[in-house]
């Protein structure tokens, strides 16, 4: 069940489109805020309130790799595999996040700190290899500075 908080984000995204069913990804995005995830029964409590069908807002909710079906830790990282990180050392970055949080893509670590995700493209191809952790995009990367990165996120 939605909390009185969600609910009323969400009513607030509404008045500002055209039709409820123009909301649904800021909705999505309003749960996920608040619980980190987004379960079946917030699919439902969102569709309740879009005046859609649960298959509607679930098809939007996978169709967005950023809303996360299933639960995720603390902090995400998108690792970036386009083809300019690849060839600038996505692979190396790979096998030292993977080394160091003790995790393969779509894990999360055993005491919930970490999510580790690859990401088709982060808009930084000059500056590749580049990973997001949350909101901060890390640029021009090299294995031996993950750690210090990881280090900041508690």
């Amino acid at each position: 069940m939605l909390t009185t908080s969600e609910k009323e984000q969400i009513e607030q995204e509404i008045r500002q489109v055209p039709v409820k069913k123009a909301a649904c990804i800021e909705a999505l995005k309003i749960v996920q805020q608040h619980r980190r995830w987004v379960s079946d029964e917030g699919i439902r409590d969102v569709a309740d309130i879009l005046e859609m069908s649960p298959e509607e807002v679930d098809s939007v909710a996978t169709f967005y790799n950023l809303i996360f079906r299933q639960p995720v830790g603390r902090h995400i990282i998108l690792l970036c595999d386009s083809i300019s990180c690849y060839v600038m050392g996505f692979r190396d970055l790979h096998r030292q996040l993977v080394n160091l949080l003790g995790i393969q893509y779509g894990q999360t670590t055993p005491d919930g700190r970490f999510t580790l995700l690859p990401n088709p493209c982060l808009g930084t191809c000059d500056h590749a290899p580049a990973l997001m952790v949350d909101q901060d995009l890390y640029r021009d990367l090299a294995p031996d500075v993950l750690e210090n990165i990881l280090a900041k996120y508690t």
